[in-house]
């Protein structure tokens, strides 16, 4: 199987990965903060070489203020739903997941305000469409730092130094570009940030994370048992216990700590190079087949590994699955629960087929891929 979807989630693993995942179910899969005995204390470690391997990604300075979830979609939620009340405004990007942008449509109807901005054909947003966008009441801008359908990103340096004189917080879903794009919290002005950890970190399913910046307060979404101050009726203020109730999953947190070193040991900027190489070559020559439309913007360097194209005379999801079941190729057609995307892009009727590489991809990939799509459309 030649496998396409690693916007959805990475695959394989690396080694590293794998083999920590293995070693902390059997040697060290314990309840973190749960008492005192050294069998806590080895989980507790795994679970802070994952606080310390993203900070370093991140350029974070206390890696108390990461915050570990589920997933991306949780971490938004937490972000979101922590921070908005009724009466607020809300500036988003045009390129939303459903991650955010159904978090927001629910905060709409309790009675805050939302903006979707248009951005440009890919919508991604310009720095000043951002401000222009800004109300009294403005509480959040959400941008979406890289799209899942086209691949396109925002220049997250320029909107957060819009903002950051403003006093208007900042929060990225850095779901597609976590691992791929460089990412720098206080240089780009972040106040928050999303990410996945099974995605372009490599780790295992089950995991995702949310920074905060010192001087966000959220109102947790989950209370519950944090393993301190017990006696106490409300959640403690202490970071992350405050949004972190509950029993950990310490052998996802232990392949997020492996993925992310696998990703600090090879580079961001190396894995980003070979997955842009690999589209490169891929949109030239589907660009040249006749009833191929591509939805891609330029490459450059802020794109991540992501394109989507259409074959006249078939549905995404047909194309989708005759390249599984007689060419053994996993992409992903459909909306990509992305309909921003598709409205702006005129493909929310139809969808398109998605293609998504990662760095265990290879040009022979891309060239079997071409092989399959010239032999649908003969």
């Amino acid at each position: 199987m030649i496998y396409l979807d690693q916007a959805a989630t990475s695959f394989p693993k690396p080694p590293a990965v794998q083999e920590a995942v293995a070693r902390s179910l059997a040697q060290g899969a314990f309840n973190p903060g749960r008492g005192s005995h050294r069998l806590v204390q080895q989980a507790q470690e795994q679970v802070m070489l994952a606080r310390r391997n993203v900070a370093e990604l991140f350029r974070i300075r206390d890696p108390k203020r990461i915050l570990f979830f589920l997933n991306a979609t949780q971490a938004l939620n937490q972000a979101i739903k922590g921070w908005v009340r009724p009466g607020d405004h809300v500036v988003a990007s045009g390129m939303e997941h459903n991650a955010v942008r159904r978090p927001l449509l629910y905060l709409q109807r309790q009675g805050a305000e939302v903006t979707f901005l248009q951005g440009d054909r890919w919508g991604v947003p310009s720095a000043q469409e951002v401000v222009d966008a800004l109300r009294p009441n403005t509480r959040l801008v959400v941008i979406n730092h890289a799209s899942n359908v086209t691949g396109a990103a925002a220049d997250l340096e320029a909107i957060g130094q819009k903002l950051r004189p403003l006093g208007v917080p900042l929060l990225v879903d850095a779901a597609q570009s976590a691992g791929v794009l460089p990412i720098d919290v206080d240089a780009m002005g972040i106040d928050m940030l999303a990410f996945a950890g099974h995605k372009g970190l490599y780790g295992p399913p089950g995991i995702g994370g949310l920074y905060v910046r010192e001087g966000i307060d959220l109102t947790p979404l989950v209370h519950g048992g944090t393993g301190m101050a017990s006696e106490e009726p409300d959640q403690p203020q202490e970071l992350p216990a405050r949004y972190e109730s509950g029993t950990q999953n310490v052998p996802g947190l232990a392949g997020l700590a492996a993925g992310v070193q696998f990703v600090l040991e090879r580079g961001v900027e190396t894995i980003a190079r070979h997955e842009r190489e690999l589209l490169q070559h891929l949109e030239s020559e589907l660009a040249h087949l006749p009833g191929i439309t591509v939805y891609a913007p330029p490459i450059d360097d802020r794109r991540v590994g992501v394109l989507s194209f259409q074959v006249a005379g078939y549905s995404s999801e047909e194309v989708a699955m005759l390249l599984d079941e007689h060419f053994c190729i996993a992409v992903r057609g459909g909306l990509h629960c992305a309909p921003l995307v598709h409205q702006r892009l005129g493909t929310l009727d139809t969808g398109t087929v998605r293609v998504s590489v990662g760095v265990f991809n290879t040009h022979e990939d891309m060239e079997q891929l071409l092989l399959a799509v010239r032999e649908l459309i003969s």
